[in-house]
């Protein structure tokens, strides 16, 4: 992958308000961003095709953000996909804890901080293409 391919980022959240607004933030990367609204359509997603990095958001019906981060590495191809947890303040320590035992690399607790998610993202990006 040379320096000039698009990566795939995938943004997960339940809220839709959420979804368009990482979407807007991070539109400026010039990355494909694909989006879905559950964790089982996160999970559908992952199957089709590979991510630099996906956002995903910590509590949500159905198959919740532990959940489908713990799918996601049950999968070989995507068992090193970094997984940042995005999360409400109200999050404790245990639940950031238990976020990183499923394979979280990171969390972004909201209110988000535009320049903050998106220097991390693409710390993700440059090592994807780094290592396809």
């Amino acid at each position: 992958m040379s320096g000039s391919s698009v990566a795939s980022i995938l943004i997960v959240d339940d809220d839709r308000r959420n979804l368009m607004a990482l979407q807007e933030l991070l539109q400026g990367l010039g990355q494909n961003l694909v989006l879905a609204d559950s964790g089982e359509e996160a999970l559908r997603c992952v199957l089709k095709q590979e991510f630099a990095v996906i956002l995903l958001d910590v509590r949500m019906p159905g198959v919740d953000g532990f959940e489908t981060a713990r799918l996601i590495r049950e999968r070989q191809r995507s068992r090193h996909t970094p997984v940042i947890f995005v999360t409400a303040a109200t999050e404790d320590v245990t639940s950031m804890f238990r976020g990183y035992e499923v394979g979280a690399v990171d969390y972004i607790v909201k209110p988000l901080v535009p320049e903050v998610l998106k220097s991390k993202v693409a710390v993700f990006i440059e090592l994807y293409a780094k290592n396809a």
